[in-house]
């Protein structure tokens, strides 16, 4: 894994690896197979009401915890009631908002929406309105159980989700194929197959040994050598042989690498900027990147140019793809440099478009994590920037620091990425929402009120219990659109997933949403 995870615990984690971790380690009501569908997992059947605002689940018989212990719906209600509570103000909880019928940020989930029976057998769900893609949030880390003694045990003001998922404890427990038996931080981690498991029959694999580290170049040296039999990433210089390799695979992926703006950094007021000249400065950059440089030379696997920031191949939820639209050429590199120096010379820092370099000092600060290919994309940026005498300083982070940072709005302009929960382009839109806990930019949080994020705030609101399809599809377009018009968020490529994986070794499968699942896992003996 290429960072130490910032959470074990599902419900606070907002990072791919930690939610592969946690797919590995823990399972929901639903889960993905290897043809990327989902299917019943500890539900062994469910219903929707005629109205599409009542799922009520079946649990298997015989679930149980690593510990033994049973697991019935009564964990699935407290674990969904406390992903969304405001105690615990995890950086999801704007997944609940339009989806579960009365939540608030203030209150959480009602008691009355999330509703266990008394045998624990079944589990019923009330929404505030028809949802297309509830089933795939039955699937995904934030609502997957957890064991309400540990959280309870070792929760405090402080911590308020427990320090039961700090580390290899008699606390931690589980409920998917593997279970934690050892993490040294910053180093690697143990997990041994759970025997408690559902489908423990079908786990083969007795324990995954993993390596922590965001260094490419260790991680590949060591999978060349033999000592890991599967990889994530590949160092960029090895890129080339490596694809050579029978051992190479790439996932398509529904995500978007992207870099962004704070809404609320102090450049603007340096540069003498108003507000719509700064949107306009913001333009200008996005304009100075070469893209397609990026993704052939650092990227080097097929990515496409982004145009968009809801990735394409994304479903409309209503029978077709959302991208209908580019916001600009992200392929014309030299007629976006010409544009790029047309806004600077329009906002006066430029003394004309014909002009070489910007007319006084543009300086400020890329955050990013210190991965090799995002530090490469870091300096990518940097130097398509001093083409026109914009000094930007990478500031290079390490990953959980940069998260905090990040999140903080302690930043000027930063690396993001994103690939999707699920299948729906309101996920690539609703993260944005004002209260949201992955709001990097800031939209609606600066207390001077530069920015009034009300409408889009109410368009999400309005999306989510929307029960047209076509409108909205409609509305998540017009979403886009108020979204990219800030230019606060700038769409460099699309994500695919590479990863190599010994031959010896099968049936490991990942999906577009950027998990990868090794509990069906089999190493050849031959």
């Amino acid at each position: 894994m290429s960072s130490e995870p910032a959470h074990l615990d599902p419900a606070l984690n907002s990072s791919v690896d930690g939610a592969c971790l946690a797919v590995n380690s823990f399972e929901g009501l639903l889960r993905y197979n290897a043809n990327g569908e989902l299917e019943n997992a500890c539900a062994e059947s469910y219903e929707v009401s005629d109205d599409a605002c009542t799922y009520t689940f079946t649990l298997k018989d015989g679930l149980k915890w690593s510990n033994g212990e049973p697991l019935t719906a009564k964990d699935f209600a407290y674990s969904i009631l406390r992903a969304g509570s405001p105690e615990l103000a995890a950086d999801y909880a704007y997944l609940c908002e339009g989806v579960f019928a009365g939540f608030t940020y203030e209150e959480g989930i009602p008691a009355d929406s999330v509703v266990a029976s008394e045998d624990g057998k079944t589990l019923t769900i009330k929404l505030a309105a028809p949802c297309p893609y509830f089933a795939t949030l039955m699937a995904f880390p934030t609502f997957f159980p957890v064991y309400e003694a540990s959280v309870e045990a070792t929760k405090s003001a402080e911590q308020p989700g427990g320090t039961w998922a700090n580390d290899a404890c008699d606390e931690f427990v589980s409920n998917g194929a593997f279970k934690l038996q050892s993490w040294n931080h910053d180093s690697d981690m143990t997990y041994v197959k759970n025997e408690n498991y559902w489908d423990a029959d079908t786990v083969s694999i007795e324990t995954l040994n993993i390596m922590l580290t965001s260094d490419d170049a260790t991680a590949y040296a060591a999978y060349q050598a033999g000592n890991l039999d599967f990889i994530d990433s590949v160092p960029n210089d090895e890129m080339k042989a490596a694809m050579e390799s029978p051992e190479f695979h790439i996932i398509d992926q529904l995500g978007t690498y992207y870099c962004g703006f704070n809404y609320n950094s102090k450049i603007y007021d340096e540069l003498g900027l108003d507000e719509d000249q700064a949107t306009q400065f913001r333009k200008a950059i996005a304009l100075l990147i070469d893209r397609q440089y990026i993704c052939d030379t650092i990227g080097q696997t097929g990515q496409v140019p982004a145009s968009t920031f809801v990735p394409a191949g994304c479903s409309d939820s209503n029978g077709g793809e959302f991208k209908n639209t580019d916001y600009y050429d992200a392929a014309n590199y030299e007629a976006n440099l010409a544009e790029a120096k047309e806004i600077l010379a329009s906002i006066g820092l430029m003394d004309s478009p014909d002009a070489e370099k910007v007319n006084k000092t543009v300086a400020f600060t890329y955050l990013t994590n210190d991965s090799e290919g995002n530090v490469k994309i870091a300096e990518a940026l940097q130097s398509d920037l001093a083409q026109v005498g914009i000094d930007l300083t990478i500031d290079q982070q390490e990953w959980n620091v940069f998260l905090d940072t990040r999140k903080n709005g302690q930043f000027d302009f930063c690396r993001e990425g994103w690939v999707m929960d699920y299948d729906d382009p309101v996920n690539m839109l609703e993260m944005w929402l004002t209260n949201s806990g992955n709001n990097d930019m800031q939209f609606g949080k600066d207390a001077s009120k530069k920015l009034d994020w009300t409408k889009y705030d109410q368009l999400i609101n309005d999306i989510k219990s929307e029960t047209d399809l076509a409108k909205r599809a409609e509305k998540m377009h017009e979403a886009e659109d108020l979204l990219m018009s800030t230019w606060a968020v700038i769409p460099l490529y699309y994500y695919n997933d590479p990863y190599m994986v010994k031959s010896y070794v099968e049936n490991v499968y990942g999906t577009a949403l950027g998990n990868k699942y090794f509990y069906h896992a089999t190493i050849n003996a031959e």
